[in-house]
């Protein structure tokens, strides 16, 4: 049995996504971007009180890199992973954890944007900081994609489902559409069925707005 603990939208969604990917059978507990997540039955599987958390095989996992790592190597059949001894093993380690870089700057800016509601508590500054920063990381990206379709050599695997789904939160306030490279990749990677099964609901989104801009 595998239960994945989501809320829409946030890092729980890079798992969905694999998931999704993996065509393995499981089933999705729904959580609300929140406080609710504090109680002591979900502290019990995820003791910092956030999203994900996986139920598999008796176990209970948490960090969404580690997750993905997990099912990699429980199902080794989907070739999402790439093993130990793999020549791109140490490739697939690095952008599978480069995407937790990239969730950094983009949980600071949903603080900013979207969590703290009044505007006297929110940072110009610290918007525009975090914005620059997440832009560095799609130029990087940008680089490593120049001559890919994905992020390796040898095609798609969990390490642009990781990525891509930073991407996707991030460009709610950064816009990747200077790199054209990273915008061909993130474009093949939105056709994906597996990702479209990811997305929540209009109404049920955290991100009431397709982009929000850094105040002048």
């Amino acid at each position: 049995m595998i239960r994945l603990h989501h809320a829409h939208q946030t890092r729980s969604m890079r798992v969905l996504w694999l998931l999704n990917e993996m065509g393995v059978e499981f089933e999705t507990m729904i959580h609300a971007f929140g406080k609710n997540l504090r109680g002591p039955d979900y502290l019990a599987l995820n003791p910092a009180g956030r999203v994900p958390a996986l139920e598999i095989d008796g176990k209970v996992l948490f960090e969404s890199g580690a997750i993905i790592e997990y099912l990699c190597e429980a199902f080794p059949e989907t070739g999402l992973g790439r093993a130990a001894g793999d020549a791109e093993r140490a490739d697939w380690l690095v952008w599978v954890h480069f995407a937790e870089t990239m969730a950094q700057h983009v949980a600071a800016l949903t603080q900013q944007h979207v969590a703290l509601y009044d505007d006297e508590m929110r940072s110009p500054i610290v918007m525009k900081l975090e914005a620059a920063r997440l832009d560095k990381c799609y130029a990087a990206l940008n680089g490593r994609l120049a001559r890919r379709d994905y992020l390796l050599d040898s095609g798609f695997s969990a390490a642009d489902v990781a990525c891509g789904y930073s991407v996707y939160s991030g460009s709610h306030y950064a816009k990747p559409d200077p790199y054209p490279a990273l915008m061909d990749w993130y474009g093949r990677l939105r056709e994906r069925p597996a990702f479209q099964a990811s997305l929540p609901p209009e109404s049920e989104r955290i991100y009431k707005k397709d982009f929000y801009p850094v105040p002048a």
